[in-house]
């Protein structure tokens, strides 16, 4: 269970660094939605890897909660606002990942 909160913590990361990433492309009053809505995913996802960590070894699940964040908020920045998807870009994501599930699959 706490592998999903973990999980799902990795994931309000990528949210929050979307948002903070539409708030560079936002104008008006809707960069506020954008602050509001990354504060919101930012508060979740701590929650969550506050929850997580009760049970699991705090090196590993930081490691893989920055991890999921790392590499979602990479494929976020390539699909949404257009990063280069170089060949390093893509091999350094992918090690990162391998290295994600490898955290995983040792941890007790």
């Amino acid at each position: 269970m706490n592998w999903l909160l973990l999980v799902l913590a990795g994931f309000f990361e990528v949210a929050f660094a979307f948002c903070l990433g539409k708030t560079k492309e936002a104008t008006g009053t809707t960069i506020y939605y954008w602050y509001a809505a990354f504060f919101v995913t930012l508060t979740i996802s701590m929650l969550l890897l506050i929850r997580a960590t009760q049970t699991l070894p705090i090196g590993t699940a930081y490691a893989v909660w920055t991890g999921i964040g790392a590499a979602g908020t990479v494929a976020v920045g390539i699909f949404f606002f257009k990063d280069p998807a170089t060949f390093w870009r893509l091999f350094f994501l992918v090690t990162l990942i391998g290295s994600v599930i490898g955290l995983k699959v040792v941890s007790h």
